[in-house]
């Protein structure tokens, strides 16, 4: 499986320490672009959350879509520790992707 074509649980942020997003897709470039060009409606567009914070791969999108529910059962102090443990300064991720 290659990097752009694999099941991903990722986390948008509208800025540091502001409102959170998470999802899962199979094609996490492909995703990220679609809310960055405002494409996703709902949440994301309505909140402006279109900063790529946090993802992690996995083998399956079973596994994905189990870490999603997991996920969003968290407290948002969870959520944020999880994020800063990787990406300290909340940096874009998008801009690694590709």
């Amino acid at each position: 499986m290659t990097r752009t074509k694999q099941p991903c649980v990722y986390i948008l942020a509208s800025r540091k320490r502001g409102t959170l997003y998470i999802g899962v897709t199979s094609h996490l470039i492909q995703r990220i672009w679609q809310h960055k060009q405002g494409l996703v409606r709902g949440f994301t567009d309505k909140y402006h959350v279109h900063k790529l914070v946090y993802y992690e791969m996995h083998e399956s999108m079973e596994s994905a879509i189990l870490r999603e529910k997991q996920m969003k059962k968290w407290n948002r102090a969870w959520k944020i520790n999880l994020i800063e443990k990787e990406n300290v300064n909340w940096q874009d991720l998008w801009e690694t992707l590709h």
